[in-house]
């Protein structure tokens, strides 16, 4: 396959029009099957890489059904993420343990790839539970987690934990080479917050939600992050959960190589309006809000690409920096930029076509081939 005509998305951070070819699934310097895609008035970039969402189109990551990860993966591929990572919740340890057994033994070729786990929780703050069950958090817990990481054939590649629990310090210097530790639901100072980003722990994950906010005598998580050299941070840009102008505020204080946009989408995602479920909690969706009984925000109703297209078209991120922090920035936290994230030779042939007026998504190809079902299971 070769695509002619399209303004391609680079390593560089920048838009060229050229020429991609794939072959075999991978992008490579010539196409050897003889067939042209025009993306004549179209942007080539990278498969969207989503590391962390629960779900969508009526289904869960919590499940723990291959049914279920097939679902999702072909509703994301639909809709442009071809990598995904998808989140667990706060929930029992068989029911944990359960779920990283089917990720380990999930084998599909249909849809995104499944390219880990990201386990948020159950090592959270009672104070910062979010749509969390906070019937199931527990203390960081280093052989737990290690016994979780071998049932899921080592897929786990996040673990969200609040840095002020007892427990904390031992699993922070002990897991630090093993995965990557994130910052999550956490009544963290400043000082806490600090003491863990240098100490081994460079991800933050959902910026402002469910954490201390950023003040100016008590700078919190937000601050001590800004602080971090190393530190990157989740943001979700579905105009829902962060406000238009600290979207752009945030930006400007981390720069677009420190953010990672994710969706945080639960399975209402792709769905009409009504009542679900997130982690055994009811959900109600309406519209792009999705609420616990109480009002608590619980997850997006929004997949990756309508976040993109949110944070350029209503926000104003330019379109350079919102593929990077959805494609690139990804992929290098989670490990795997070798494969995934960019348009280069050799890497697997992930690549979406977008309007340029609109930013539409056009057009899907997925491993190297046009990705014509939008949808692989119905909706349960």
């Amino acid at each position: 396959m070769e695509i002619k005509n399209a303004k391609v998305y680079t390593e560089k951070g920048i838009f060229e029009e050229r020429n991609v070819c794939t072959d075999g699934g991978r992008i490579a310097g010539v196409s050897t099957d003889g067939k042209i895609i025009d993306g004549a008035g179209c942007y080539l970039i990278p498969g969207l890489i989503d590391i962390h969402f629960h779900g969508c189109r009526g289904y869960d990551f919590c499940d723990g059904s291959t049914e279920a990860i097939e679902a999702m993966a072909c509703y994301e591929a639909s809709r442009g993420v071809t990598a995904m990572v998808p989140a667990t919740m706060t929930l029992g340890k068989e029911k944990l343990f359960h779920i990283c057994r089917t990720a380990a033994a999930y084998s599909s070729e249909k849809g995104a790839a499944l390219c880990g786990i990201n386990l948020e929780g159950p090592f959270l703050s009672p104070q910062k539970l979010g749509a969390m069950n906070g019937n199931y958090v527990r203390k960081p817990d280093v052989e737990l987690f290690r016994e979780l990481q071998e049932a899921s054939g080592q897929m786990i590649r996040l673990l969200a934990i609040a840095p002020e629990l007892p427990g904390a310090e031992k699993l922070i210097r002990e897991l630090k080479e093993e995965v990557v530790l994130s910052v999550a639901h956490t009544a963290a100072d400043y000082g806490q917050a600090m003491w863990a980003f240098q100490n081994g722990v460079h991800h933050v994950t959902h910026l402002y939600n469910a954490m201390s906010g950023l003040n100016h005598r008590a700078p919190g998580v937000v601050g001590a992050a800004a602080d971090a050299p190393l530190a990157e941070v989740e943001l979700i840009c579905d105009g829902i959960h962060v406000h238009p102008a600290v979207v752009r505020q945030t930006f400007k204080m981390f720069g677009d190589d420190r953010i990672i946009l994710i969706s945080d989408s639960m399975e209402a995602t792709g769905m009409p309006d009504g009542d679900y479920m997130l982690g055994g909690q009811k959900v109600v969706r309406k519209g792009r809000r999705a609420t616990l009984a109480d009002g608590t925000i619980a997850g997006s109703a929004t997949d990756l690409m309508d976040c993109l297209r949110t944070a350029v078209l209503d926000v104003g991120i330019p379109l350079e920096s919102a593929v990077k922090c959805a494609t690139a920035n990804p992929a290098k936290s989670v490990g795997i930029f070798d494969r995934y994230g960019s348009i280069t030779i050799g890497k697997v042939a992930d690549l979406l076509l977008l309007r340029e007026e609109d930013l539409r998504l056009e057009k899907v190809i997925l491993r190297g081939k046009e990705n014509t079902q939008a949808v692989c299971s119905g909706i349960r």
